[in-house]
């Protein structure tokens, strides 16, 4: 266990952590607290990849539990909001929906030997994700104010982003899947 791979367990670890106090109604200053431990989370995310690469520690379980835990956090972090009413829930399932169908096909191309890295799109999809989390964190208790509508905004272009991304993905690596499989 390295240091890249305990900051990917600990981004899992915070998950509940954020769910509790995000959906505890009695948390004091939840909104606050909701948007430290989720930014904290986030920021593991990029100091994981970074060192690995840094330090030359790359591993399987990194390659792995890495986008497993970007997931885990932004679905139940989006689904956590859906429950506050912040996000409604259509949109939560189409950006959910997108990260199974990204887990589904890295694993058919893993099988294969072909191995997913992340795109530019992809990694704006984290990013866009990432701020509009925080901003509907940050925002919920007052849906009329401007940092809710500004939420909404982003998690409409968050979708947007979610969607082009899994089609760029599909459309590059589900050729490779037949090819791999015919040979």
């Amino acid at each position: 266990m390295n240091l890249p791979n305990s900051l990917t367990l600990s981004r899992i670890f915070l998950v509940p952590l954020l769910l509790v106090v995000l959906l505890t109604g009695s948390f004091p200053n939840r909104e606050f607290w909701g948007l430290v431990v989720f930014l904290a989370a986030a920021a593991t995310d990029y100091f994981d990849g970074y060192l690995a690469r840094r330090r030359q520690q790359v591993t399987n379980f990194g390659k792995l539990f890495d986008p497993l835990a970007d997931k885990l956090l932004i679905s139940s972090c989006l689904i956590a909001l859906v429950q506050l009413e912040a996000a409604p829930a259509w949109i939560v399932v189409v950006i959910v929906g997108r990260e199974f169908a990204i887990t589904g096909l890295r694993s058919m191309v893993a099988i294969n030997g072909i191995t997913v890295a992340a795109s530019s799109l992809g990694k704006l999809k984290m990013v866009s994700q990432v701020v509009c989390c925080g901003f509907l964190i940050v925002a919920n208790p007052n849906p009329e104010g401007l940092m809710f509508r500004t939420g909404q905004v982003l998690l409409w272009l968050t979708a947007i982003i979610s969607i082009l991304s899994m089609v760029q993905y599909f459309k590059v690596f589900w050729g490779r899947i037949g090819k791999a499989t015919n040979n």
